[in-house]
């Protein structure tokens, strides 16, 4: 192990990691509320909306992301829609996070039971304040496990942006390999930064796992 190169290139593998959590926070916080919106359609069932999202959720899920990538990177500038790498990784991330975010949230929707709705309607609340107060904490709750895992899986997906000419860490260690040959440190610097990113996302999921079964079933 070269421990001059990895010290020498270590702040490469900074910049890279920057970038790499911005664009993948990003994308996963407008997964989120593109998952919220679908779930909340799916839920209420709302007409011709329902199927549309049905369609996206198809799409997005059995589709990879990077064909997704190609797609809006290469394919939409024919066309004359062009965005930038960074933009084009966001709107991909958010694409595919999408899809899986609104699963994760209809499962938790649905495990409500529906006397909890009547309940809260005979207390006299609209439908917007009985998914608020009543109806989303609860699903929030039940979905926790299936939410964390879906934020892991998106900030995973991040690897290959590099497919896209983005100066992420999948990038900057395939670089590094073609130029100086340094494939056992350009690997472990890589490894070590996606730890870095991922092991206290899946920390905390835990803890906050754990806190919600204890406040939910008092163990």
């Amino acid at each position: 192990m070269n421990w001059e190169f990895i010290m020498k290139y270590l702040p490469l593998y900074e910049k890279a990691a920057v970038l790499t959590v911005r664009i993948g926070l990003i994308g996963v916080v407008i997964a989120i509320v593109v998952g919220l919106i679908c779930a909340a359609i799916q839920y209420y069932k709302i007409p011709v909306l329902k199927h549309i999202v049905g369609i996206y959720i198809e799409l997005s899920r059995n589709t990879p992301l990077l064909v997704q990538l190609f797609f809006i990177y290469y394919g939409l500038p024919k066309v004359g829609i062009r965005t930038q790498a960074d933009v084009c990784g966001v709107i991909g991330l958010a694409f595919l996070g999408g899809s899986y975010m609104a699963e994760a949230f209809r499962s938790g929707l649905e495990a409500i039971e529906p006397i909890q709705a009547e309940s809260a309607m005979s207390l006299g609340m609209n439908r917007y304040q009985m998914m608020r107060y009543v109806i989303l904490p609860q699903a929030m709750s039940i979905s926790v496990p299936a939410f964390m895992a879906n934020v892991i899986f998106l900030l995973k997906e991040t690897s290959v942006f590099s497919a896209i000419s983005l100066m992420d860490l999948m990038f900057t260690a395939k670089d590094l390999i073609g130029l100086y040959y340094k494939t056992t440190e350009s690997l472990f610097l890589l490894v070590v930064f996606y730890l870095i990113i991922l092991l206290p996302v899946s920390i905390l999921g835990s803890i906050l796992e754990r806190r919600l079964r204890y406040a939910g079933f008092g163990a």
